[in-house]
């Protein structure tokens, strides 16, 4: 088992850097969204609980009813009794096929399924073809926009069939937490009338224009909002990049107003001033756009509007203030960005190639449950012949176009009203690894352009000293994870005392066009240096079956280690998963005694269990863990990337080693193991020091007895620098010029291996 353990990390190590960009993640399907069947679920209910919920004058009513609610989509089966059932949607409540909300946690505290809280299950009433927000939400996969996860389900409620519907991911807490690392801060949802006017520093002016608060409710702090909107319609235009920038995702936004277009989604923002979410992400302080109700789209219009051909610069309401679509397309290089981004999606995703053997594929899949769907007709008698036919043409009514030919004559008419010019290369999602002091610095940013850009730039400096510049790569090579996927890495040396960094990023084409971000200022890093002693050690945000609590729950957990040689004491430090929020869960006061381990479980049951359980959770998709002291100095911070069930992100050597993914977690232990091969007849122990060295190290081997083991050392990538043999304990001397860095010792006896992290300074 030793074995397989290093063998892991020295795989892990070589194919996973320590941190990557956290941001906008796409999380996979996974069993509930999967959508390559259609599953069944059972809504079981007490009858006089549902003739409340589909009593007419009760249409509006949020209170759920406790109910057993059985999934099955052929592979997975399950039975969750006591959750929350009731009515959702806006129009569809008043609907023949009304839409559902699932809540898993509504009577049983922190409960989840599959890692969601709560399911919205949409009627689709509008749409004949049951299918259009489906297509919606897949391209917005494909373009990278954060959006809910979606797929076809069977609905039944006390064993009566209630028809097809389509199971959208909820937006919460839990949705953010997967897609920007962080829940902390504040979540609009946005409705008619949700202009982003500004209506003056009232706060109360905004709650009742339409923007709900759905996290922080209790504070009730709508000045951020009041910000963006200040921001967004008093800047100058020629001000507006540089100030917008600092509270608006405006890049993420840019692709979601070429996605509004060529769906035809007016019940957006643009047109409708309607249903959309916004996120103000604590770490980067940038609100995020989420769009939210697609199924009025792909020809769906009540307003006699050829929304297939509308021009795409002037596709908004006219006579009212549409300012997240006017003011940002009235900069130039905002409108070029849109084109350049309108042209890429229409090339790649957005077209009948690609989506129609989609939509052949789904339609096949759905029509037997939707021939059984009787709901479906009641709303606006839609037959099965009108489910058929709602693919190729207009039926009328509000349905004024098939779903494939609106996609042709859409692409037709962007193609032909696009004006496309060379744009200075797009810089993005700049994020760093939140070092300490003394530790690399990593940076990684999202590099866009019509063509690989011919140079990007990382500017750095020390406090006050003058710039420094390196070039930062998309090659695959040092820190950057996989070559040509746009992600630029660099990685400079850390300060070894406290200390502050700024950097900013330069990208230039082949044509000279330049582009700095931040446009204004810089980025900038406060550096702590950890004189304590106190890491966090390991951590697992996936815990399936590794270790359970107290109360025999299966829970997210963080280690720490005291690396010092006195006890710590923890009641005046902080543990969060958020940066920017420092003081986010105290530590109980306890003290850690040199050496030692204490394991705190990130399940957000502090205040329900015992002192050891914290007030938030951890995220599987990636996200940043931090210690903090009472002044707000970062003592150890890790940022992680996606982590699979059961695998722990944990130090290889117990306080200063590097992060790695590995599959034997070691909760409560070291981390540190003696390098063991494991014969037939017999255990081979090494010593391998010292580590980290200067010249080279000596390999000890305990039990050898006459065996011969063969040395290699290897390069990070894999170069082989030297070769030898021996039957004895040996010195391994490294050739002169080996350069300081990270190197692979393998060591090979009978055909068993292990390999052992070597660090040359």
């Amino acid at each position: 088992m030793q074995t397989k353990h290093i063998l892991f990390i020295f795989i892990s190590f070589l194919g996973n850097i320590t941190f990557s960009l956290a941001q906008n993640h796409i999380p996979k399907l996974g069993e509930i969204y999967k959508d390559d069947v259609v599953p069944r679920i059972d809504i079981t209910v007490a009858q006089a609980d549902l003739d409340f919920i589909l009593e007419p004058q009760n249409a509006e009513s949020d209170t759920y009813f406790p109910a057993r609610f059985i999934f099955n989509n052929g592979s997975v089966l399950d039975t969750i009794e006591n959750v929350g059932f009731r009515l959702r949607g806006n129009t569809s409540r008043y609907s023949a096929k009304k839409s559902f909300k699932v809540s898993f946690n509504k009577f049983e505290s922190g409960r989840k399924y599959h890692g969601v809280e709560k399911l919205n299950i949409n009627g689709e009433h509008n749409d004949p073809s049951i299918i259009r927000s489906k297509i919606c939400w897949d391209l917005l996969r494909d373009i990278g926009i954060p959006a809910p996860r979606a797929n076809h389900v069977e609905m039944y409620v006390n064993g009566a069939y209630k028809g097809l519907y389509i199971n959208v991911e909820h937006i919460d807490e839990e949705f953010i937490d997967t897609r920007f690392g962080n829940n902390d801060g504040n979540l609009y949802k946005c409705l008619y009338p949700s202009t982003l006017e500004y209506l003056g520093e009232n706060q109360d002016l905004y709650k009742g224009a339409g923007y709900e608060l759905k996290i922080n409710e209790e504070e009730d702090d709508f000045s951020d909002l009041v910000e963006l909107t200040r921001i967004l319609n008093t800047t100058a235009v020629q001000d507006l990049p540089c100030e917008l920038e600092k509270v608006f995702n405006v890049d993420s936004y840019l692709k979601a107003i070429a996605f509004d277009i060529l769906t035809g989604n007016w019940d957006g923002p643009i047109y409708n001033k309607n249903n959309f979410y916004l996120y103000k992400n604590e770490d980067t302080g940038q609100f995020e756009y989420i769009p939210f109700d697609l199924d009025n789209t792909f020809g769906i219009d009540w307003f006699g509007i050829d929304w297939a051909i509308r021009n795409i610069y002037n596709w908004a309401f006219t006579g009212e203030a549409r300012p997240i679509y006017t003011k940002i397309l009235a900069v130039p290089m905002y409108k070029d960005r849109f084109s350049f981004y309108m042209n890429e999606i229409l090339t790649k995703y957005y077209n009948s190639t690609n989506l129609n053997p989609r939509i052949d594929a789904l339609k096949e899949m759905i029509r037997p449950s939707a021939v059984l769907d009787n709901y479906r007709t009641l709303d606006y008698g839609f037959n099965i012949a009108d489910f058929d036919n709602s693919y190729t043409a207009s039926l009328g009514q509000h349905v004024k176009a098939g779903l494939k030919p609106f996609i042709t004559v859409r692409t037709n008419a962007a193609n032909g009203q696009l004006d496309i010019n060379e744009i200075a290369p797009i810089v993005s999602n700049v994020r760093d690894n939140n070092p300490v002091v003394a530790q690399q610095v990593i940076v990684q940013a999202k590099v866009e352009d019509e063509m690989p850009p011919a140079e990007v730039k990382l500017f750095y400096r020390y406090n006050t000293e003058d710039y420094e510049s390196i070039v930062i790569l998309d090659d695959g090579s040092g820190e950057d994870e996989t070559a040509g996927d746009g992600i630029y890495t660099g990685v400079f040396n850390g300060i070894p005392n406290s200390g502050t960094i700024d950097y900013y990023i330069i990208a230039r084409d082949n044509l000279g066009q330049e582009t700095k971000d931040p446009i204004c200022e810089t980025y900038h890093l406060n550096l702590t240096k950890n004189d304590i002693g106190l890491y966090i050690n390991e951590l697992m945000a996936g815990n399936d079956e590794t270790i359970s609590d107290e109360a025999g729950e299966f829970e997210d957990w963080i280690e720490l280690y005291n690396g010092s040689d006195a006890p710590i004491f923890l009641g005046d430090k902080y543990l969060t998963d958020n940066f920017n929020d420092k003081n986010k869960w105290k530590m109980p006061d306890i003290s850690i005694e040199a050496g030692e381990f204490v394991l705190f479980w990130a399940d957000n049951d502090d205040g329900v269990q015992n002192e050891y359980h914290t007030n938030f959770k951890l995220s599987k998709s990636g996200e940043e863990v931090g210690i903090f002291d009472e002044d707000g100095n970062l003592l150890d911070g890790v940022t992680f990337g996606e982590l699979d069930d059961d695998l722990s992100y944990a130090r290889d050597a117990d306080g200063t080693g590097d992060f790695v993914v590995t599959s034997e977690p070691t909760p409560n232990r070291s981390n540190q193991s003696t390098p063991i091969i494991e014969l037939k007849n017999k255990t081979i122990e090494f010593e391998i020091y010292p580590n980290p060295t200067t010249n080279g190290v000596q390999i000890q081997a305990n039990h050898l007895g006459g065996s011969v083991f063969n040395i290699q050392l290897h390069t990070m990538l894999g170069k082989l620098m030297l070769e030898q043999s021996s039957r004895t304990n040996t010195y391994l001397d490294f050739p002169d010029g080996v350069a300081n860095g990270i190197y692979f010792l393998t060591i090979e006896v009978e055909g068993k291996t292990i390999v052992q992290k070597i660090v040359k300074e």
